[in-house]
């Protein structure tokens, strides 16, 4: 089976901005190994830091207890040992051994003769050999050195391949090549060396890790670098959920990986690089598995003309269907089904005609949103049974803010004040008074994003979009003013409207 080794906890941390914290590095790794089913994981850098050692650590002591210890790697130097060293005494087996792939490289940046550096590999090997390490070589800018000094990479595989090395790890350090190149170099490496296993290690500059990735598994390298959601240097590496979800349908490549957790692990890892995943990213985007156009929906509808193999469930997710000017009849009434609701077509007319409208004020309309529509235009499909009635902002300098808050609840009219970080902070904890006062259970702010249209108008539309969790039910809701703490407000009303029923 094709081995996959996923370097989010060493590749991926070098991307601009991310770092983990020592627990964050020992959560995905679990994850990873335990959940999503990875083969191999590239967890650090030797001699980084005395908390990266001490995180290694306590990795390896969990792996050991998991029966994961083989699987987990570390890159290190050739460095007279002081790496094997590092890695050893962190409880590791395995060193990706850092190695020049291009004579430029050698002779510019190490300022060594082909020859010199080819006896320095040598023995760190033997080292790691009598250490008990297993070693795999990365041979670094290996894509420009196969384009621009292929002489140079031969010679140094000829002289390595009969040592005690598991793999030849062949990266394309600096994101040049495309599907072609690859091929080729794959090719000439493949032909060349059958019977040494080789790894190929994408990057994004040009768009193309992705494709790249899967010619070299076309082609039969025996495993490949993936990053959950593409982190890494620059453009990043190749995805993990695309290049998997690539391999299982394309090619028909059989792996390890528990499509079912992908979506899982990407918001997790998403959360502690605070790497904001895109949402057309494709298999793990917000939007991939939503329709928005109205003839997309009626399709659906008529035996799923308009699904592909890419399956929402395959990856943990629900297709869903947006709702916006381009919605149709069939794209609304897609989403009012599944709410339960029944309207006969007049009534669908109407809520048609008032989202096209909201559409055209380029608001953002969820599924939760529709029975407040539907309320709206027919008045007699949802009673709105808590209503907040006034809210008022002390806001001074070097205090906190101070927020008084009147709501209806079922018919009955409750007022407090409570003090905040921030305005809607202060407004939270007033409102929360009353709900705890009354015994009502309280939902949790999962995200709260602010939508801004560009311009720099200060009369513009902000809208406040917030994610909760109550009752293990996560949904979004969203509210629209020209002021942000409104907007926040009217989302706020919203969600305890529908909490009501959950």
């Amino acid at each position: 089976m094709l081995e996959i080794m996923d370097t989010t906890l060493r590749d991926g941390e070098q991307t601009s901005g991310v770092s983990f914290t020592g627990q964050e590095k020992l959560n995905i790794a679990k994850l990873l190994l335990n959940d999503l089913g990875v083969n191999r994981l590239e967890v650090a850098s030797a001699r980084v830091s005395d908390g990266e050692f001490e995180t290694v650590k306590k990795l390896t002591e969990s792996a050991v207890k998991s029966g994961n210890i083989d699987k987990i790697e570390i890159l290190g130097f050739i460095d007279n040992g002081a790496s094997l060293n590092w890695i050893k005494e962190a409880g590791c087996r395995n060193i990706n051994l850092l190695t020049k792939g291009s004579y430029k490289h050698v002779t510019e940046q190490l300022r060594k003769t082909p020859e010199q550096h080819l006896e320095d590999i040598k023995n760190e090997v033997r080292l790691a050999e009598k250490m008990g390490i297993g070693v795999n070589v990365y041979l670094e800018d290996w894509s420009n050195g196969i384009a621009n000094s292929e002489d140079y990479v031969y010679f140094l595989v000829d002289n390595l391949k009969d040592l005690p090395i598991k793999r030849f790890m062949i990266p394309d350090t600096l994101g040049i090549l495309n599907p072609h190149t690859t091929w080729r170099y794959c090719r000439n490496m493949l032909t060349r060396y059958p019977d040494l296993h080789f790894d190929f290690h994408a990057h994004n500059d040009y768009d193309l890790a992705v494709a790249n990735t899967m010619v070299a598994v076309e082609l039969g390298i025996k495993g490949i670098h993936l990053t959950i959601n593409g982190l890494g240097e620059r453009a990043g590496n190749a995805s993990l959920a695309s290049v998997v979800a690539v391999l299982h349908d394309q090619l028909k490549v059989k792996t390890s990986i528990k499509e079912d957790q992908i979506n899982k692990i990407s918001r997790i890892v998403e959360g502690y690089s605070s790497q904001f995943i895109a949402a057309n990213q494709p298999i793990i985007g917000e939007n991939v598995f939503t329709q928005c156009a109205g003839i997309h929906a009626d399709g659906d509808n008529k035996n799923n003309l308009y699904y592909n193999d890419l399956r929402p469930e395959r990856f943990g997710r629900v297709r869903e269907y947006a709702l916006g000017k381009l919605s149709g009849k069939a794209n609304i009434r897609k989403n009012i089904e599944t709410l339960g609701i029944n309207l006969d077509e007049e009534q669908m007319k109407l809520i048609t005609e008032k989202v096209i409208e909201l559409g055209d004020m380029k608001e953002i309309i969820t599924q939760s949103d529709l029975p407040f529509i539907i309320n709206d235009l027919l008045h007699n499909t949802r009673e709105v049974k808590i209503k907040i009635l006034n809210f008022a902002f002390v806001l001074s300098k070097g205090l906190r803010p101070t927020a008084t808050v009147k709501v209806r609840i079922n018919g009955e009219e409750y007022e407090e004040t409570a003090p905040g970080k921030g305005q809607y902070h202060a407004f939270s904890k007033a409102l929360y008074k009353i709900y705890t006062k009354l015994g009502k259970s309280k939902p949790e702010l999962i995200n709260y994003v602010v939508n801004i249209p560009p311009g720099g108008r200060t009369d513009a539309l902000v809208q406040t979009v917030i994610t909760w969790k109550f009752n293990g039910n996560q949904f979004k809701t969203h509210g629209l003013d020209v002021d942000q703490t409104e907007a926040a407000v009217k989302a706020t009303e919203k969600m305890l409207n529908l909490i009501e029923d959950m």
